[in-house]
C-alpha cells in the first residue's frame, strides 16, 4: 500500500497567539516536527496545507520533500484545509494519514499503526482514553465523501462517525491532545 501524509498547518491560531505552525517548542517548528513524524513513519508522498502567513512558514520551515499547498480559504476552518489536502494527493496513493499541526505528542510509532491498516478502503481514527483524536487514515475510497462532508472546523468528524471509523487505541505510544493555548503546552 502507498499511503500518504497529509499536514493540516494553515489556521492562524487565535487562541494560540499566532499559527501554530510557526510555534518553536524544543528547538523545531511545529510543522517541520510534524512532518518528520509523517516522513519517519514511511508515508509517501507528503503534502503540507498552509494558509494563516504562509509566506513565513515557507521562509522559516523545512518543508524539504512536501508539495506545498496554500489554502487561500483557510479562515473558513480545517474542512477546506482537508478538501485541499486531499485533492493535492498523488494518485497513486491508497490511502492518506491526516495529522494537524497542533498534536506535537503524536508519534512515529502511533503513525505506524494506521500505515499497518491501510487500504483504499480503510477509515480509521486514534482514540485517546477513549476520546477520538488524531491521526486519522482515510482510504482512497472515502476522499470524496469525506471532501464534501468537511466544513468548517469539524473536518472528517461527522464522517468518521456517520461510516464507523475503526478506533485505534493510541494511548499507548503517544499523546494526543490537541494545543490550542500556550497554557495546554505539557
Amino acid at each position: 500500500m502507498r499511503v500518504a501524509g497529509l499536514l493540516l498547518a494553515a489556521g492562524a491560531g487565535r487562541r494560540f497567539g499566532g499559527p501554530k505552525a510557526l510555534v518553536s517548542h524544543g528547538g523545531a517548528l511545529w510543522v517541520d516536527s510534524t512532518l518528520a513524524v509523517l516522513r519517519d513513519a514511511g508515508c509517501a508522498p507528503l503534502v503540507v496545507v498552509l494558509g494563516a502567513r504562509a509566506a513565513e512558514v515557507r521562509a522559516r520551515a523545512v518543508l524539504d520533500g512536501a508539495e506545498v499547498v496554500v489554502n487561500d480559504d483557510w479562515a473558513s476552518g480545517m474542512g477546506s484545509s482537508l478538501r485541499a489536502g486531499l485533492a493535492a494527493v498523488d494518485a497513486s496513493a491508497d490511502a492518506v494519514v491526516v495529522l494537524p499541526v497542533d498534536t506535537p505528542g503524536v508519534t512515529v510509532a502511533a503513525v505506524r499503526r494506521f500505515m499497518d491498516l491501510a487500504s483504499p478502503s480503510a477509515l480509521a481514527r486514534a482514540v485517546y482514553d477513549g476520546a477520538p483524536g488524531h491521526p486519522v487514515l482515510l482510504g482512497r475510497d472515502h476522499w470524496a465523501g469525506v471532501s464534501v462532508s468537511a466544513t468548517g472546523d469539524a473536518g472528517a468528524r461527522d464522517y468518521l462517525v456517520a461510516h464507523g471509523a475503526v478506533a485505534v487505541p493510541c494511548d499507548d505510544v503517544a499523546d494526543g491532545r490537541d494545543v490550542d493555548r500556550p497554557e495546554d503546552l505539557p
